[in-house]
């Protein structure tokens, strides 16, 4: 077999080295998405379709979440923390929660605290919905009635437990407190099982569009003193508002507070690697806000901060330093 000359072989290496993006444009980079066929799945798909057309050569593929009990979030992170996948889709509560080693993975022995920031999306706020037949107008209206409370250990049961820990409620402050999946409360709502759900995810949503349209279901408010001082001591969640005319009926906007889907990698991600990835994403944020109708106000300055427990990766922070952002 025939060798390059030494000269052509200096030649090539100077060459990458002077181009910088050729060599990220190799890269493969693998994105823990979720479920399929969910929400932050199809966010994942059309960040790597994104990065596909965008970075010269470079392979963009999903990995689903494994099946088991584990909340999908918890699983992205890990796949990042054990090398599987580069970059992840978490919530900002399970990033807190697993950098941390706090909340519900308290007594998990290894804290995943490799994990790195790269920045935060769209919110996934708590939104209260209730049968406008119930007499339901604010928040201190929903003791005594038939709600759900969602799954054990899920998104929308821990969400439900915050707002109830604002109140001093247990379940016993309820003539019925149901632990139905997002799909059968939605089924209990509209058949007047229960008078109020918590739906726990980017609007619009195709389940809180459901209920308002075919239901009669309307958005409550989640504000006040005792909502601002959770707030205050909970860094990981953001009050945000659902705009009037999202859902039918809808004439006011909806004051409540969530979490945010943010973008994690790992320390052992390259700072080229990072730095090519949120430059792509960055300056095709007209692109990116395509995606999905959650993602219409985006705002770089709040991208770089909100809901980010986890240290800001080296390659995102180079970013971010040159677009003078921070």
């Amino acid at each position: 077999m025939s060798r390059l000359p030494v000269s052509i072989v200096l030649a090539l290496i100077l060459t990458l080295i002077a181009g910088g993006g050729s060599v990220l444009a190799a890269e493969d980079v693998a994105i823990a998405a979720g479920d399929r066929g969910g929400s932050n799945y199809a966010l994942g798909r059309g960040i790597c379709r994104l990065l596909n057309r965008k970075v010269d050569s470079i392979t963009c593929s999903l990995l689903p979440a494994p099946k088991g009990d584990a909340p999908e979030s918890y699983s992205n992170l890990f796949n990042v923390h054990n090398g599987a996948a580069d970059f992840a889709l978490a919530r900002s509560d399970w990033q807190h929660f697993a950098i941390t080693g706090t909340g519900p993975v308290r007594f998990v022995s290894e804290k995943l605290d490799s994990l790195r920031s790269v920045f935060s999306m769209h919110a996934e706020p708590v939104t209260l919905v209730a049968r406008r037949d119930a007499g339901i107008k604010s928040l201190d209206d929903l003791k005594g009635k038939r709600i759900n409370l969602g799954r054990p250990t899920s998104k929308t049961r821990n969400s439900a437990d915050m707002v109830m820990k604002t109140r001093n409620w247990s379940k016993d402050d309820f003539v019925l407190a149901e632990e139905l999946t997002g799909k059968d409360q939605s089924l209990a709502f509209c058949h007047d099982r229960v008078q109020a759900i918590f739906v726990v995810d980017a609007h619009p949503n195709e389940a809180v569009e459901q209920v308002t349209k075919l239901c009669d279901g309307a958005l409550i408010d989640l504000s006040g003193s005792k909502i601002d001082a959770l707030l205050e001591s909970t860094p990981y969640l953001a009050k945000t508002r659902i705009a009037a005319g999202t859902y039918p009926g809808m004439s006011e906007p909806a004051t409540t507070f969530g979490a945010t889907i943010t973008i994690v990698t790992s320390a052992d991600v390259s700072d080229d690697v990072v730095y090519g990835f949120v430059k792509a994403v960055f300056n095709n944020m007209v692109e990116l806000k395509k995606l999905h109708p959650a993602l219409h106000d985006l705002d770089p300055a709040s991208m770089i901060s909100s809901g980010l427990t986890a240290p800001l990766h080296p390659g995102a922070k180079r970013f971010y330093q040159e677009q003078g952002l921070m």
